[in-house]
Order: structure tokens, then C-alpha cells, then sequence
């Protein structure tokens, strides 16, 4: 086997033979391991091939939690191959470091590096897949073009032949995939130019929908395994808690348990289903280390945070001018508070794993987004090198960040060796899922503003107080300054500051008591979004202009000209300043995450009793060049659902160390009688292509809140929005 490495593409492209004949097409990320080669056959683990029957076919490492990642990467490479849809199938890898997310690249602490998150599949990955693609169409018409005898320049790819154009002579994919296989992959493949798209750009329904109606995906809960047992762990309600003792004889008498075990998290209670392993885990009577977090309450975090914003000293994220000076001459003064709350992540699907440990190795099930994490945490776990240890992904119920995290698959894999290195199934209930989550940070946020002239502002600070992603995330600890800045938690603050504001300070205060926290959809953009376009349309009234013109007038920059498109097309297809229903108001807000631009109005009105109704949403998004058009509108729809569930209910309290929170009675998602009706507008914008399931989260708080506050006069600065703060 032959191969071509170009470093300044950041990519290898490797050719070879297929299994069983045809052409194969391997592809890696500088930085993580080459693809390698066994038996004299080449080994391609993240690759495509065309076989000899012209089917051709994609092995996909990126997780598919419904973002539709596993449909556009299969465009791409139709796409580039020249080959209807419909012949592409795609099957998702198992965990190899060939399957790296360029993205985290310089992310050294585990090699590889196999994840799905931050919006970055296609945007990153994507690029890999169309340079395999067009490898691989390249390789295939000089395969044609020789069998035929005839020169290459005459020949074209179309449909998955080679035709030679003067004679219309044409040669199938699959009668040349075993030739080309013995060429070499070309260095700089010729990536199809956007004029010439067939499939690119186009609405194209899902792959997966006919066969997630019929309920034929594999999900982690659908995991069958011969012998396979299921376990239901108790864990300490208060966090940091561990296991004093517990007494198992009245667990051990349900019927279908099989053993009760202690693990790292808890005492695991294993059985030949879930009721009766869930059964056996009520029945047992545990007694509790409940250690310092037992005497911790949100409202104690919140006034401690309270006055650590009043210090003098912070880590500064943002800087320019001088902010003290600024505020000390302006002509008019907003000052403000905003806090909002511990989020929990609740996907449809609840944690679960399988894991069968069998002392020199272990097999893992999982609906995870993190496989290279798992791989290394698992390793920790057990002491096994990473080579004994196998990750199968399944389709995931639901991400949003919370299958980034190891604790579920590290609880499949201790309660199987602990178990006898039986194959075990652990599942977690709703409630453990809510109680037991790495949480959205929460956050007091103390925001400083001076007007000048023409009330625009000329001082802009904010002061960030709150728990760190990163304190507890160890796999990213060495992107946590020495000074205690995290970067997701200024995330949406300081990273872009769109505005033209010439004395800026964002700065952050890290403290952490003690709740774990994670990463939730586009993470720090969340609540930072909502605080910072809550605090511009606070200036907007306080100069007395219309919230959507002060900030096109504050857009002003040229890195603010993308968000500028975006907020422009969501108030003109909002029809902004046109007259409503009566009783009902617009908000608009606008955010920059994860390469995506994204504006939105929504159209609110408020009961007497203060309940709030969202009719509305028109949001506006720019993340450059499209794939799937439809599929990026989906995700947009989900991103306001996800955002506007948040805005409304989402609200995680502590007491005396434990979530109060425990299932969907008492922490609320947007059901379908209060979804608004939505509409997304594309703008194609010129600049890199951006990401699709994050950057819809952030504008929809702030966007809802500011309608409230044209509908009542009413500012909310703390979420989620609870009626009482809006009786008349």
C-alpha cells in the first residue's frame, strides 16, 4: 500500500484494498495515530470504500445523538464521489484514533481524541470526508480512464461511472474499484467547486427517520448481550458523599436479584431485569458518609457569590481602554445583577451502559460522546492498557453535552468486574439522572454600563461569579489558568464582544462548592448570551431607542458585520415595528457561538397571573456554507425548544448538599401545547462554515426576556422566569 501525507492540509489520505475487494479510502488527523496496516492488508478504520458491486460505503466515528451528523457526512461524500445518495450507507466506527476530531487536536491529555461536540462534526470533519471523497473519485476515473484507454482529461465522474465525454463510453465504479485500489491517493484532491453541488445545499430527508419509526436503531437501553444482567446503582443523595456501610439481606430477597456489590459511585444492585434491580435498590438500607457538601443550599451560593463580586481582584478575560475612567465620566450610569441557575442536561434516553469486564480486556456498549475520554478513564479504572479496552457506539437519546462525561460507562465497567466479569447493563432512573448530573454552571453576574453622548455606551463591565466546567472536567484541567479563569464559563462574554464599545472588562471569579459541573448545550454561551443581550437592550431603554437599532448601530465593528446580517434578516422577517395582536410584544437578541450567527424576535404576551405565552419565533441563522438546509432548520427548532425549556422551568436547587430536583413533575420541559410556532431563516453568509446545534441556544432567553419587559415593563435578571415575579 502506498500513501501520500500532506501536512499542510492537516490530513493523511491513505489508499488500499478493500476486504473482500474493491477500493478503500483510510483517513487521519495529524497528531493522532496513523492508520495502520496488519497482514500485509491495509487496515483503514476511518474510511470509505467502493466496492465491487458499486456500493460504497462510510465508517463514520462521529456519535449520531439526532443532529443528523451521520446524513450530511454521507452527502459530502456523495457529493464528492459523484454517486446518487441512496447507494451511500454509513456505519458508525468503534473508537480508534484515527477517527479524531480535528477540532481537538492541541487537546493534549488524551491522544486521539474520538469526540462529538461543539457544532463540529461536519464543520471539521466534514472537510476530512470531502477530501477522501474526491480522493477517491480521482482514483476511480484513472482507473477508468486506463481500462478504457483512453486519457484521463476526457473522462468525468458522474453517477458512479467514469464516462469517457467524445465517446460516451462509460465504465461502472465498482468493474475498476479493485484498480484504482492500487494507485496512490492523490496529495491535493480537487474538492468540487459550490457551483457545481447536485447534493450539497439541498433539503434531503433523514436516512435513520424510517428506521427510528420502526424502532430498529440501537440505542445504549436496546443493548442485548448473551448472559447480560442489569444493575441499578444507589448512590449518595448529598455529592461528595460515599459509602459508610449498608446491610443488602432485604435487597437480596427480591426475586431476580443476583448480587448486591459495592462500586466506586455506590452499592450496585444486579438482577436479571431492571424492575427487580431497581426493586432490590429500594429495598436496601444504606448509611451515608454525607462529608462537608451535607451543610451546602443555594441560597448560601448565591450570597457567597454576591460578595465575591464585590472583591477587588479577578482574572481578566476581556480588556480594552479604561473601563474605571469610562463609568467614573459617563453621562448616565445602568448597573445591574443577573443570576441564573444550575441547569441538569435530562435526554430523552437516560444514562445508561454495558460493559463486560474480562480481566485482560473489557467490552463497552455505549450512547457516548466522548470514546478516546472513555477509553482513558476506563483505562484509570481498571489499569488496562487502551488497546485492551473496546468502545461500541450506539445512537444517543439525547447529548447536549452530558455524554461527554465517563461516569456512567466507569459504573457499567466497575459493577461487571465487581459483579464476577459478568456482562452488566447499568441504568439509570429519571430521578438518578436529574440528581446525579455534572450540571450547567450557575453564576451572579454584576454588569456595569456608562452612556455618552446620543446614549451610546462608552464603558461596558461584567463581573462573572461561579462554578468552573473545567475544575471538574480533568480531561481539559490544563485549560484552567493558573489565576482560576475558566474559558467555557466567560464563554459569550469576552471570547466575541461584538459591540463597538470602546472601554471593556469582562473578568471571572471561579469558585466551586461542590455540585459538578458540565458541559450543556453551547455551554457558556448559554447563560452568558442571555446576560449580555439581556444588559444591551438595558441600555437600549435607558438611551430611549429601539432595542433592534441600537444594536445595528452598536454592530459596527467588522467582526460584528456577519451578526449584523443575521439581526437584520430576523427583524425584517419578524415584521419588527409592525403592529401586533393586542396584549402581545417583541423581544429580539442576537449571539455569536460555535461558528454560527444567530438572531431571534419572539413574540410574548403575559397573563394576570403572570404566566408567560411564547407565540413566536423567528430566528435568523449564518453558519457560512449549508449541507442540509432542512436539517439545520431542525436544529435550530431544537435549540429554541432546549433554550426556551431552560428559560421557563430549568432550575437546579440544592439543599443541605442534595438536588431537589427529582423527575419531570418538578423540573418542567416546554411541552407541545407551549412550543411556539418557529420559523428559521438561512443566510448564507462567505466565511467558514459554522456550527448548527449549538448556536441556536443562547438568543432565546434573552429574546423572551426582553419581550416581557416591552409587554410589563418588567426586567428579569434571574432565571427561569417563575410567574410570581410577573403578577399585575
Amino acid at each position: 500500500m502506498r500513501a501520500t501525507v500532506n501536512q499542510g492540509r492537516r490530513t493523511f489520505l491513505q489508499a488500499g484494498a478493500a476486504a473482500g475487494g474493491g477500493l478503500a479510502i483510510g483517513f487521519c488527523i495529524p497528531g493522532t495515530a496513523r492508520i495502520a496496516e496488519a497482514a500485509g492488508e491495509a487496515k483503514l478504520n476511518a474510511y470509505v470504500t467502493i466496492g465491487t458491486d458499486g456500493k460504497v460505503t462510510v465508517v463514520c466515528g462521529q456519535s449520531e445523538m439526532g443532529q443528523g451528523c451521520h446524513n450530511s457526512l454521507s452527502m459530502l461524500i456523495a457529493e464528492e464521489l459523484e454517486v446518487d445518495l441512496k447507494n451511500v450507507h454509513i456505519e458508525q466506527g468503534g473508537i480508534d484514533p484515527a477517527f479524531g476530531n480535528p477540532r481537538y487536536i492541541g487537546f493534549k491529555a488524551v491522544g486521539g481524541f474520538q469526540a462529538t461536540g461543539g457544532s463540529s462534526s461536519v464543520r471539521n470533519v466534514g472537510v476530512v470526508a470531502r477530501r477522501a471523497g474526491a480522493a477517491a473519485r480521482f482514483m476511480l476515473v484513472s482507473a477508468g480512464a486506463e481500462k478504457m484507454q483512453v486519457l484521463r482529461s476526457e473522462c468525468v465522474a458522474e453517477n458512479g461511472y467514469v464516462i469517457h465525454k467524445p465517446s460516451g463510453r462509460k465504465v461502472s465504479y465498482g468493474s475498476v474499484a479493485n484498480d484504482a485500489a492500487k494507485m496512490m491517493a492523490p496529495d491535493e484532491p480537487a474538492l468540487k467547486p459550490r457551483s457545481e453541488f447536485k447534493i450539497i445545499g439541498k433539503s434531503t430527508p433523514r436516512h435513520d427517520l424510517p428506521l427510528k419509526v420502526t424502532g430498529k436503531p440501537i440505542y445504549g437501553m436496546d443493548v442485548r448481550r448473551p448472559g447480560l444482567l442489569t444493575a441499578v446503582i444507589a448512590k449518595c443523595p448529598v455529592f461528595g458523599g460515599k459509602v459508610k456501610s449498608f446491610d443488602a439481606t432485604q435487597a437480596l430477597k427480591v426475586p431476580g436479584v443476583k448480587k448486591v456489590v459495592q462500586v466506586s459511585s455506590g452499592v450496585a444492585v444486579v438482577a436479571d431485569g431492571f424492575w427487580a434491580a431497581k426493586k432490590g435498590r429500594d429495598a436496601l438500607a444504606i448509611a451515608w458518609d454525607e462529608g462537608s457538601m451535607a451543610k451546602v443550599s443555594s441560597p448560601d451560593l448565591y450570597r457567597s457569590w454576591a460578595e465575591l463580586a464585590k472583591g477587588p481582584t479577578a482574572a481578566e478575560r476581556l480588556k480594552t481602554g479604561d473601563v474605571g475612567a469610562a463609568l467614573a465620566g459617563g453621562a448616565k450610569r445602568v448597573e445591574a445583577s443577573y443570576e441564573v441557575p444550575f441547569l441538569a442536561h435530562v435526554c430523552m434516553e437516560p444514562m445508561n451502559a454495558t460493559a463486560h469486564f474480562k480481566g485482560d480486556s473489557v467490552e463497552i456498549w455505549a450512547s457516548t460522546q466522548a470514546q478516546s475520554w472513555n477509553q482513558h478513564w476506563v483505562s484509570q479504572l481498571t489499569g488496562l492498557p487502551p488497546k485492551a479496552i473496546t468502545i461500541h457506539t450506539t445512537y444517543l437519546g439525547g447529548g447536549f453535552g452530558r455524554r461527554l462525561e465517563s461516569d456512567y460507562v466507569l459504573d457499567a465497567v466497575d459493577t461487571s468486574r465487581a459483579a464476577g466479569n459478568v456482562p452488566v447493563k447499568v441504568v439509570w432512573t429519571r430521578e438518578d439522572d436529574i440528581q446525579h448530573d455534572f450540571y450547567r454552571p450557575a453564576s451572579h453576574n454584576v454588569l456595569q454600563a456608562s452612556l455618552g453622548p446620543g446614549g451610546m455606551p462608552t464603558a461596558w463591565r461584567h463581573r462573572i461569579v461561579g462554578t468552573s466546567i473545567l475544575h471538574y472536567f480533568k480531561t481539559f484541567g490544563h485549560f484552567l489558568r493558573k489565576d482560576g479563569h475558566d474559558p467555557t464559563s466567560t464563554q459569550g462574554a469576552g471570547d466575541y464582544f461584538p459591540y463597538d464599545i470602546p472601554n471593556v472588562l469582562v473578568d471571572y471569579v471561579n469558585n466551586n462548592p461542590g455540585v459538578p459541573s458540565g458541559f450543556w448545550r453551547s455551554v457558556g454561551n448559554s447563560q452568558n448570551g442571555f446576560i449580555l443581550e439581556s444588559f444591551v437592550d438595558e441600555l437600549a431603554h435607558a438611551a430611549g431607542k429601539d432595542p433592534y437599532q441600537y444594536r445595528r448601530q452598536l454592530l459596527n465593528k467588522p467582526i460584528a458585520a456577519r451578526l449584523r446580517g443575521v439581526l437584520d434578516m430576523a427583524a425584517e422577517r419578524a415584521g419588527w415595528g409592525k403592529p401586533l395582536p393586542a396584549g402581545v410584544h417583541r423581544g429580539i437578541a442576537a449571539h455569536f457561538a460555535y461558528g454560527g450567527y444567530v438572531a431571534q424576535v419572539a413574540e410574548v404576551s403575559v397573563a394576570k397571573d403572570g404566566n408567560v405565552k411564547v407565540h413566536r419565533v423567528v430566528a435568523a441563522i449564518d453558519s457560512g456554507w449549508v449541507v442540509n438546509p432542512e436539517m439545520l432548520k431542525y436544529q435550530v427548532e431544537s435549540a429554541i425548544c432546549y433554550g426556551l425549556s431552560a428559560a421557563l422551568y430549568g432550575d437546579i436547587t440544592i439543599k443541605n448538599g442534595r438536588v431537589e430536583q427529582s423527575n419531570f413533575n418538578d423540573y418542567k420541559m416546554v411541552r407541545m401545547d407551549g412550543m411556539p410556532r418557529v420559523e428559521v431563516h438561512i443566510l448564507e453568509g462567505e466565511g467558514e462554515q459554522g456550527g448548527g446545534g449549538e448556536p441556536g441556544t443562547p438568543p432565546i432567553a434573552p429574546a423572551v426576556c426582553n419581550a416581557i419587559f416591552a409587554a410589563t415593563g418588567k426586567r428579569i435578571r434571574k432565571l427561569p422566569i417563575k410567574p410570581e415575579m410577573l403578577r399585575a
